[in-house]
C-alpha cells in the first residue's frame, strides 16, 4: 500500500516545516539548497518524520527539478496521511 501526495517545496528556508497550502497542496519548507537533489532528500526526510515512517519509504515520483512534486509514501494509508499532515 502506497499513497501519493502533492507538495510545494520551498528550499533554503530558515527551518524545516510542513504547512497546509492552497488547493490541498502541502507546503514543505526545507533548509537544504536545491543542489544535487539535497532539497528532495530533505523533503523526503521531513515528510517521513511527520508520518512516522522511515525516510526510505518516501520517494519523489514526479517533479524532481520542479517546486511542485508528487511524493509516494509506502506503508501508510490515505487516512494516516489525512490525520498526520496538516490540510
Amino acid at each position: 500500500m502506497a499513497v501519493r501526495i502533492t507538495v510545494r517545496v520551498t528550499p533554503r528556508s530558515s527551518r524545516d516545516s510542513i504547512e497546509a497550502g492552497a488547493g490541498g497542496v502541502l507546503s514543505v519548507r526545507v533548509t537544504a539548497p536545491p543542489d544535487d537533489g539535497k532539497a528532495n532528500a530533505a523533503v523526503c526526510k521531513v515528510v517521513a518524520g511527520a508520518l512516522g515512517v522511515p525516510k526510505s519509504a518516501v520517494s519523489v515520483v514526479r517533479g524532481h527539478t520542479a517546486r511542485t512534486k508528487t511524493l509516494e509514501v509506502a506503508g501508510v494509508t490515505e487516512a494516516d496521511v489525512e490525520r498526520l499532515l496538516p490540510r
